[in-house]
């Protein structure tokens, strides 16, 4: 396994893998890895010859007071799993080398932004669409992977790639959850035990308005109603948004006709966390 830590040599090891015919799958990622990420990396060892992965904290996707300076990071133990999954390249640049003096240049998908995490986190995705067109740039992957648990994300990613016509498959993968139903997440390490027994609301939250769905019941505000309501009697949860909407353009839905998105976001503590299940 091969440490990258430069565009310029990131950039010639993959010109040297594409001129020999060979295909790259990229994983792109935050780092302090768990099993969320492995299964993107499995998936990344099917699907292509060389596996790539990325561990960059991203600055530019963190707001003035989120946690960009205090995020978990742990390289020794990424590169363990990375070793473990059979990683080719692990591309850890620093935030100077991606983001030069002066650079002055974004992406912005503009109406898949303002819905979800987009209101309460503004210039978020701005930051996402960025970096990972410059990681395409670098990496030059034929496939990417991603996971469903930031979905928001993964369909701000795939219309980016539609739109400026990037000649990259992406792969979206389900989520991962620990054994009593919390979606796995860099930032569960933050919670402390009374915030992680309190976190399992919004899974239950979930599973509550997926029954709802199952048993017939088709309209939005009632499927809502009740899914709030498990994330209110938690004493620690505040809710940032929980809404149904559309899993192509995520606007809000009234009544699902067809497959719908059901997604929360929640702050337990000082932690904000989401998560997201498909109705239909």
């Amino acid at each position: 396994m091969k440490l990258i830590t430069t565009i310029r040599e990131m950039q010639s090891f993959s010109s040297d893998v594409k001129s020999s015919g060979k295909t790259i799958t990229f994983v792109p990622t935050m780092g302090f890895l768990h099993d969320g990420h492995a299964s993107l990396l499995k998936k990344g060892r099917e699907v292509g010859d060389i596996l790539v992965m990325g561990i960059f904290v991203n600055p530019t996707q963190f707001g003035p007071k989120e946690d960009y300076a205090s995020y978990p990071r742990d390289l020794k133990k990424d590169l363990v799993v990375a070793e473990a999954n059979k990683v080719d390249v692990v591309f850890n640049p620093t935030a100077e080398e991606i983001y030069p003096t002066g650079f002055q240049t974004y992406i912005d998908v503009e109406h898949l932004s303002k819905y979800l995490c987009g209101i309460s986190r503004p210039g978020h995705f701005r930051g996402v669409a960025t970096v990972v067109a410059k990681l395409f740039n670098i990496v030059m992957p034929d496939i990417a992977i991603f996971g469903e648990k930031d979905f928001q994300q993964l369909v701000v990613i795939k219309r980016m790639v539609r739109d400026l016509n990037m000649e990259v498959n992406i792969i979206d993968m389900p989520i991962v959850r620990e054994s009593d139903g919390l979606a796995k997440s860099s930032r569960n390490s933050y919670l402390n035990m009374d915030e992680r027994k309190a976190a399992l609301c919004l899974c239950n939250a979930l599973i509550k308005g997926k029954g709802i769905f199952n048993n017939g019941i088709k309209d939005a505000n009632t499927i809502l109603k009740e899914a709030r309501n498990i994330i209110e009697t938690e004493p620690l949860a505040v809710i940032d948004y929980i809404k149904v909407c559309d899993i192509n353009t995520l606007e809000d839905l009234e009544k699902i006709t067809d497959r719908a998105l059901l997604a929360v976001a929640v702050k337990i503590g000082g932690n904000r966390l989401i998560d997201n299940c498909i109705l239909g």
